[in-house]
């Protein structure tokens, strides 16, 4: 039974590496079946996959099978053929030392790496520029206050393959209007909502925050180290159409950013700046992570 043990603790630490390198492989494109997060593409997001893969996921595997182990060997152990009178035993003051200092002992030793991106979720320091978002039953709405306070509302670009084949956009994925943000550049993210609690979710990102009604909650996007187009969801169920709130993120280099920014104040609406009594609740700050 020993030898068997072995056997099997080995094999599980090979399917441990076998599934995170299969994961890393597969997770520079969303793929079905994908294993894996997304690639990250700032550093808040690669610090987080890496908490997964290489701290939570080993650990987890290892503690899952065990516990089946134990299971597996104690029927076989304990089973009615071979003990006939079963054992009295009602305490044994080793084991119970075990299962509660080795629990404390894991969660401790978690405690660091986590608390470490705790910590840098709440970091705001050099940030360049504010993007204030606003979820709405069912869209999604963008203000640039540091870019002439222009505001963008968001809505679904295809629900079906026809609307999708028609417009030669992805289904689902899309917005109608894309989200322009500067590559390498430190955001102040800004939610919060008009109605009801949504959850505006990007993976490459790193970002995944309530937005609430009343409160304004903020998280610092790390800078986006490669352009391209991003896409997220909403992850909070909000109604209807919560399944049609897709989030699409383009990054461009920053000169190419001031430029559309300087056409998109001429083409947007732009936010009153000042709160008018009776108009809607005020907005209280709250630090990350106080909604989730």
């Amino acid at each position: 039974m020993r030898k068997l043990f072995t056997i099997l603790s080995g094999l599980s630490a090979l399917a441990v590496g076998a599934v995170a390198t299969a994961g890393q492989a597969l997770a520079a494109k969303a793929e079905p079946w994908q294993l894996g997060l997304p690639e990250p593409v700032t550093q808040l997001a690669r610090d987080m996959d890496n908490f997964h893969t290489y701290w939570l996921m080993p650990i987890i595997t290892v503690i899952t099978v065990f516990v089946l182990l134990l299971l597996l060997y104690v029927c076989w152990r304990f089973r009615e053929s071979a003990n006939p009178v079963p054992s009295k035993t009602t305490h044994n003051a080793l084991l119970e030392v075990l299962w509660t200092g080795i629990p404390v002992v894991i969660l401790v030793v978690l405690a660091f790496p986590s608390l470490s991106l705790l910590y840098a979720t709440d970091d705001f320091e050099d940030a360049e520029m504010t993007l204030k978002i606003v979820g709405h039953q069912w869209y999604w709405e963008y203000q640039y206050p540091d870019h002439g306070n222009f505001k963008i509302d968001a809505y679904i670009a295809a629900r079906t393959h026809e609307e999708a084949e028609q417009l030669g956009v992805q289904r689902l994925m899309e917005t109608d209007e894309v989200i322009v943000l500067p590559a390498n550049t430190k955001i102040r993210l800004q939610m919060t909502s008009a109605d009801v609690l949504h959850n505006w979710s990007l993976s490459d990102f790193g970002v995944r925050m309530d937005t609430v009604p009343g409160r304004l909650n903020e998280f610092p996007l790390s800078p986006v180290e490669k352009p391209g187009d991003y896409y997220g969801f909403c992850s909070e169920l909000c109604g209807t159409d919560h399944a049609f709130m897709p989030i699409h993120v383009r990054v461009v280099p920053k000169e190419e950013f001031e430029a559309w920014a300087a056409e998109a104040r001429e083409k947007y609406d732009i936010v009153e700046q000042a709160h008018k009594p009776g108009t809607g609740p005020e907005v209280a700050v709250s630090p990350v992570g106080a909604a989730q």
